[in-house]
């Protein structure tokens, strides 16, 4: 009997791996551009692509829908999701509280280790800029910031934050808005960073940094939709 037990551990372990690397790689092409807004995400030629039956399949496409890069529509199927003005207006306000307040916990828990880490990751988004990589400066931008979040030390503010951030507005729309604005982001990131690294700073300034810089990005998001007549 327990083998028993053992294998349906193993054999739930191998479905939820599957569920996990097919929404997570289907994840990373909707943020990458590969699949755009509107495409069709059709089940037969992804099982086929992945290897997998229909039933990881679709839990990995719920997954995604819960994670607000895809529309489930019944009897017509998965597509990625179309962003709009109205999602991107409910999501910056909310990150920004949010964000703030996980930056202000995360001065007063703030490390050298976490401080050295958040070094690295602006020192790689200078040097993706300076190359015109906006993909790896994107990657970087987000390291930096999941960092400070993390150091909040909150778990509750770490999960709903990395739920907002995993909003197909963000990523999708991030590499457009920082292809052409590397400069005034690494500097605001530097200013973040000095003053997490001055134990005197003043709490206040540094909300207020935090919080303007995510205001800043969605005055621009949104001029990049009125742009694109969305």
């Amino acid at each position: 009997m327990p083998e028993k037990t053992d294998d349906m551990h193993r054999l739930d372990f191998k479905h939820t791996a599957l569920v996990d690397r097919v929404s997570e790689t289907l994840a990373q092409a909707i943020l990458e551009g590969v699949l755009k807004r509107g495409d069709q995400l059709v089940e037969a030629r992804l099982q086929e692509r992945f290897g997998v039956s229909r039933s990881p399949l679709r839990e990995a496409l719920r997954d995604l829908e819960k994670k607000g890069l895809v529309d489930i529509i019944p009897r017509k199927g998965t597509f990625v999701k179309t962003v709009t003005r109205k999602d991107i207006e409910d999501n910056f306000p909310v990150r920004a509280c949010l964000e703030v307040l996980a930056a202000r916990e995360a001065f007063t828990r703030m490390t050298e280790e976490t401080l050295d880490a958040l070094e690295r990751a602006l020192q790689q988004m200078k040097e993706a800029a300076g190359k015109s990589d906006g993909k790896a400066f994107m990657e970087n931008h987000i390291i930096f910031h999941e960092t400070i979040i993390k150091a909040s030390g909150n778990d509750v503010l770490v999960k709903v934050l990395d739920n907002l951030r995993m909003h197909s507005m963000w990523y999708r729309f991030a590499y457009q808005y920082y292809k052409g604005d590397f400069q005034r982001s690494s500097t605001i990131h530097q200013k973040i960073l000095d003053l997490f690294w001055n134990k005197n700073s003043d709490e206040q300034e540094i909300e207020n940094t935090v919080r303007g810089h995510i205001e800043i990005a969605l005055e621009r998001f949104l001029g990049y939709l009125e742009e694109q007549g969305k």
